[in-house]
């Protein structure tokens, strides 16, 4: 990171946002065309020569109109679809949005210099805190380096969202707040909020001009943890972020009703750096098993987290840090990117800080405020509507199957050797891995990133393609020669690439889809026929698809999300040069799914299609 900050020492941070292209819209044909071919695994002959008739219609008919009203919508707007995705996938959801939207995952620092160890969370949480508070500065500065592909600058819109930013609860409709502004923009928030043991802090993290020491933090740190650990447990409003959104919605109403100091309190939360969350569980984790630690990022207490905040850094008492964020503003790569910064300083100063933390007292601790507690004003109605929400958030959290293991026999390395992509080589993996496991295809979204263009975050690539099928069957076929399977997986390879190549650069479909249908809306027109079709939701369209998935990067971060779907799994995987991580999760109260199952599959797959590039000599 040091490098790169030297290297672009001319450039800022948000300089391109002003050059970068306006997302296109696809032509209408295209996206059509790419749509039936995505419904094809699913269908018998009857069934696709129905919806290759609906389609037709569609294109000839209401489809052509609500095109032309989209290309309008796009020549006002740089970004056609932020304002309808921000709603549509996160502010008019109405789901819990903590364990149902939100993601969340552990750093991998305990893979290094510090292991989990009792009582250490403090002083490694100053440090930890001291980090990301370094690399706030440097965002307000302008001087994180700006993310490209190749010589292409990436849009870096996201990058505001990390700190001072708030989900705030509406009715119908839940808004976001960012108070973050770089130094050239004005004054940005200083405090940050620590939660624990249903109590509430903030403090400042500057004094007289410059950032606090990591002394100074664990200072305050230590004066919030003896507090909340010798007198008795608060309210926990923070649980009220946890419930349905409508429901948060009137509480909060009913909250600031009480008392306008509430509001006041509310806000200090909602404009904080970050909110710093003191749990006092220790996960399990080790190098051969990280699922506790992963479930414990997204599961834990609801009294210590704030559901609605884009930044909840998370502190275990064994001294195991992790992060849980909204996915409303923002997507997992900046929490991935701030994670990098974070590890390369804990590696690169050997978990310390100068002398800190083994001599305490030899720093300078200036004489700074201690701590403020933001004691709300609650009565009988916000107590029980607080235990309604940890009750119902409680229950569904004990409902997750969180499955976190390495895959250590090869990794990036050897599947770059043979000239493979890693990513499309779990995919291709977890394809075969669902259909051994049920005997179908699996409708599968995998995350493509759209951030050549203007505020572009993602498209939908549907890695269930004809060709991935068709392998997955010669696998499964005795009589299929190693040399015709080889030859079908590289198929399947080539149309996966191709196809994130399309989607990455403004060429998805899904997205457009999704414009045509909120442009009928709009209208007051009915749903058009190809969106009520049987097969437009059983290939995954309307928010249904079984496998929801995700590339975590290449950096040191895992990460977890709830399955999009009662029957699905959310499936988040790692790749380094020797391992793929894989990150799986399901909902045990249905029966058809098992998240250890699929993740053992998928492990026995890899094995399969390296064994079956190594016998066909490549």
């Amino acid at each position: 990171m040091e490098n790169q900050l030297a290297k672009s020492a001319e450039e800022r941070t948000f300089q391109y946002q002003d050059s970068l292209p306006s997302l296109p819209v696809p032509s209408l044909e295209e996206s059509l065309k790419k749509y039936l071919e995505s419904v094809k695994p699913f269908a018998n002959k009857e069934e696709y020569k129905k919806t290759e008739g609906i389609v037709q219609k569609f294109q000839d008919g209401i489809g052509r109109k609500l095109h032309q009203k989209l290309l309008e919508r796009a020549k006002g707007k740089r970004n056609w679809l932020e304002e309808w995705w921000l709603n549509f996938a996160y502010l008019n959801v109405r789901l819990p949005s903590q364990l149902n939207v939100n993601f969340a995952g552990p750093g991998l620092y305990f893979e290094h210099y510090w292991p989990p160890k009792e009582g250490t969370h403090l002083e490694r949480g100053s440090i930890y805190l001291w980090h990301n508070l370094n690399y706030w500065q440097l965002l307000r500065k302008e001087k994180v380096p700006v993310d490209k592909s190749g010589n292409i600058p990436l849009d870096m819109n996201q990058f505001r969202m990390l700190f001072s930013t708030c989900r705030i609860p509406g009715i119908s409709r839940d808004s976001i707040k960012s108070y973050f502004r770089t130094e050239s923009e004005g004054h940005s928030p200083t405090h940050l909020t620590v939660l624990c043991r249903g109590r509430v802090f903030v403090f400042d993290t500057i004094q007289e001009g410059c950032l606090i020491t990591p002394p100074e933090i664990y200072r305050q740190l230590a004066y919030i943890h003896k507090k909340c650990h010798s007198e008795p447990d608060g309210p926990g409003i923070a649980a009220l972020t946890s419930e349905e959104r409508t429901q948060w919605a009137k509480a909060r109403e009913y909250l600031i009703s009480l008392d306008p100091e509430n509001l006041t309190m509310l806000e200090k939360i909602q404009s904080s750096l970050l909110v710093y969350s003191i749990e006092d569980s220790s996960p399990h984790v080790t190098p051969g098993n990280y699922s506790q630690v992963t479930a414990q990022t997204l599961t834990g207490d609801p009294t210590v987290r704030w559901g609605d905040k884009s930044y909840n850094l998370v502190s275990f008492s064994n001294g195991v840090f992790g992060s849980s964020c909204d996915h409303a503003p923002l997507d997992g790569m900046v929490i991935v990117n701030i994670n990098h910064y974070v590890d390369q300083k804990i590696f690169e100063n050997e978990g310390r800080w100068k002398s800190f933390p083994y001599f305490q007292g030899s720093e300078k601790v200036r004489d700074i405020s201690l701590p403020e507690e933001l004691v709300f004003t609650v009565d009988d109605k916000i107590l029980n509507d607080i235990n309604q929400a940890k009750a119902q958030y409680l229950k569904q959290a004990s409902d997750l199957q969180i499955v976190v293991y390495p895959f250590t026999s090869f990794g990036k390395k050897l599947t770059k050797k043979k000239m493979l992509h890693p990513d499309t080589f779990i995919q291709l993996a977890l394809q075969l891995a669902y259909y051994r496991l049920t005997g179908c295809p699996g409708s599968c979204y995998e995350t493509a990133m759209t951030r050549y263009f203007y505020h572009g975050r993602t498209e939908t690539m549907r890695s269930c393609t004809v060709e991935a099928l068709r392998w997955c069957q010669s696998m499964q076929d005795p009589s299929t020669s190693f040399l015709e399977q080889q030859q079908k997986m590289l198929q399947a390879f080539t149309k996966h690439n191709k196809m994130m190549k399309d989607c990455s650069s403004g060429k998805g479909f899904d997205r457009h889809l999704l414009g045509l249908l909120l442009i009928a809306k709009e209208e007051g027109l009915p749903v058009p026929e190809l969106f009520t079709d049987p097969l437009f939701s059983k290939s995954g369209g309307g928010g249904n698809f079984v496998l929801s998935t995700s590339l975590i990067g290449y950096l040191n971060m895992l990460g977890v999300v709830a399955p999009m779907v009662h029957n699905g799994y959310g499936f988040f995987y790692h790749i380094r040069d020797d391992r793929f991580v894989v990150i799986c999760s399901t909902w045990k109260s249905c029966p058809e799914t098992d998240a250890e199952k699929l993740v053992l599959l998928v492990f026995h797959a890899l094995h399969d299609m390296m064994q079956l590039m190594n016998t066909a000599h490549l």
